[in-house]
């Protein structure tokens, strides 16, 4: 039995921090950051069952065009993600009344739709890219045991292209669902690697009144090449997302409206409207 000090439970039964009981998801869910962006998604469902907010969890779960799916925000960063990510997870494959795992496992299908910065000049503004990898630069998914679901090799040679300081912990890789990724995918979306920070300042090159340990890493990053798969954002969710649900069993990918192309210096003329095409093309194909 999972201690109550491990699974924390509101006096209603219902998860800690995401104020959550299992008849409230659905299978297919959706990951925003912001919790502003969450009706940014359900103004399109038919209809809205359930509703809820606790801190920056927001979830709204309702139909679209037939198919029951949850939207939820996470809030930024991985320590968030893990609180997601888990607590999801238990809400499905653990028995909240008997604190027991369950014998028969759910896998849940989860996207996340975010913004993000292009490396690459050919990747311009208003296009979408997928994380085709997740490359984890912070070490929350060191706490776990990820070495059978890492791509090692791609890993080292990153570490060998950055001459990555390994005092900052070792980076990791890990795939996003292959389900998914064959669900969602279409010539307009660029594939590549989704860098997940830690930060949103140093540890993305950014520099007010501090300097940074490597102040040529971006550069390093953008140039990273692993056998013909490029770097393509910079973000702080993804790795967290897919590593996770790769430990727990559930099918993860995340998406990108690219607003700004770092490469050329551009920015979205309508940074609103490349995110709702995002967001329709993503329900639609949820809805098949």
């Amino acid at each position: 039995m999972i201690k109550s000090s491990e699974l924390i439970l509101n006096p209603d039964g219902s998860v800690y921090h995401l104020n959550l009981q299992p008849e409230n998801i659905a299978n297919d869910i959706i990951f925003v950051g912001d919790q502003n962006r969450v009706e940014k998604i359900t103004q399109f469902f038919d209809s809205i069952e359930f509703s809820t907010q606790k801190r920056e969890f927001k979830t709204q779960t309702g139909i679209f065009k037939g198919k029951r799916i949850t939207v939820m925000s996470t809030g930024i960063g991985p320590d968030n993600i893990d609180i997601v990510m888990n607590e999801l997870d238990a809400l499905v494959n653990i028995d909240l009344k008997t604190r027991k795992p369950k014998e028969n496992l759910t896998s849940l299908n989860i996207i996340r739709i975010g913004t993000s910065g292009s490396l690459q000049a050919d990747i311009p503004v208003d296009s979408f890219v997928m994380g085709k990898f997740g490359l984890g630069l912070d070490n929350m998914l060191r706490s776990y045991l990820i070495d059978e679901i890492s791509e090692i090799a791609m890993e080292d040679a990153f570490i060998q292209h950055t001459n990555w300081d390994l005092k900052k912990g070792r980076p990791y890789v890990i795939s996003c669902s292959e389900k998914l990724e064959k669900r969602m995918e279409s010539d307009k979306i660029f594939k590549g690697i989704t860098g997940t920070a830690g930060g949103f300042y140093g540890p993305q090159g950014r520099v007010l009144r501090l300097n940074i340990q490597d102040e040529n890493l971006n550069a390093k990053m953008d140039s990273f090449d692993y056998n013909g798969t490029r770097m393509t954002n910079l973000e702080m969710e993804t790795s967290a997302i897919y590593g996770l649900g790769k430990l727990l069993g559930h099918n993860c990918l995340s998406l990108n409206a690219i607003i700004a192309n770092r490469a050329n210096g551009t920015f979205s003329e309508d940074p609103y409207k490349a995110v709702d095409e995002l967001i329709g093309y993503a329900l639609e194909k949820l809805a098949e």
